[in-house]
């Protein structure tokens, strides 16, 4: 009996130097992969900006077309996000406390983005809106352009990003139920003020989260806005195409200088998106306990 105790024992031991020596393996691969996948890449972009020292950094960033790109990109981000908050938050209210015929379809929809290459999106903007397009016969007649202009660019950017607002609160509204909005109907509350006083203090966690990430998605695209915008420098370039077109030039140091701005404006949206997850956590943390 002694002995069939210690084997077991022993095997017990034994099971956990193998797997305490399978987490640290695991632990080491994950940090070897964030140093070559991310870490030096950074360190890459950061170490080429630098090379002729801060003045030409500064410079390649003060250029006209570069301040130009930065506009644009910040304005069609401050245009698509409200747009997609605005969308992301009604489709989720309506697949997570409605039943409709039509339910899955809408569903499907909000998916489509992720399953359409960016590339095909811009391309189809351009035979809808363009010169010889559905509407452009049309839109010439009444001097409106949407290719090759701000308006394009926007379609582009409202489209790839659809459904992050979406897909992060439609679980999260589904998970909570709709108890709360009908006691506050019982209560006499109408529809804005369900929305206000209940529904949005409940959801507020995982909006602001969809909106980093609906945020973040937009300032970094590159396919569709890249066949919507036409390339026409200090106009239609946002910053992502404006670095292409340097690097193109074998103006390699303007090209990282500017890279390194993107790179400053992901790592903002990436703390944003830290605060908020960690705040969703905790409020979904909250919830189970209760």
């Amino acid at each position: 009996m002694t002995s069939i105790t210690l084997g077991a024992a022993a095997s017990a031991n034994a099971a956990r130097r193998g797997s305490h020596a399978g987490r640290i393996a695991l632990i080491l691969g994950a940090w070897l992969a964030f140093v070559v996948f991310l870490l030096l890449p950074l360190l890459v972009v950061l170490s080429e900006a630098l090379k002729l020292g801060l003045g030409t950094f500064f410079t390649a960033l003060i250029e006209p077309d570069a301040l130009s790109a930065l506009k644009l990109t910040l304005l069609a981000v401050g245009i698509a996000v409200p747009l997609n908050l605005v969308f992301g938050v009604a489709a989720a209210w309506c697949v997570s406390k409605y039943e409709f015929r039509g339910k899955s379809i809408l569903v499907t929809l909000i998916d489509l983005p992720f399953s359409v290459s960016p590339v095909i999106a811009g391309l189809i903007y351009v035979l809808l809106f363009g010169a010889q397009g559905f509407f452009g016969e049309w839109l010439q007649e009444r001097d409106i352009q949407i290719i090759f202009a701000l308006p394009g660019i926007v379609l582009a950017t409202v489209f790839v990003t659809v459904p992050f607002v979406a897909r992060e609160l439609i679980p999260l509204m589904q998970e909570q139920g709709t108890q709360e909005e009908e006691a506050a109907r019982l209560l006499g509350a109408n529809g804005w003020q369900m929305f206000w006083h209940v529904t949005l203090p409940n959801i507020k966690w995982g909006l602001i989260y969809g909106v980093v990430l609906c945020a973040a998605r937009a300032m970094g695209e590159f396919g569709a806005v890249s066949v919507v915008s036409g390339h026409i420098r200090g106009y239609t370039n946002t910053l992502p195409l404006h670095v292409e077109i340097l690097y193109n030039e074998y103006n390699h140091v303007a090209a990282f200088s500017v890279a390194s701005l993107l790179l400053a404006l992901a790592l903002i949206i990436l703390l944003l998106k830290q605060w908020s997850e960690a705040r969703l956590s905790r409020l979904k943390s909250n919830a189970d306990e209760e």
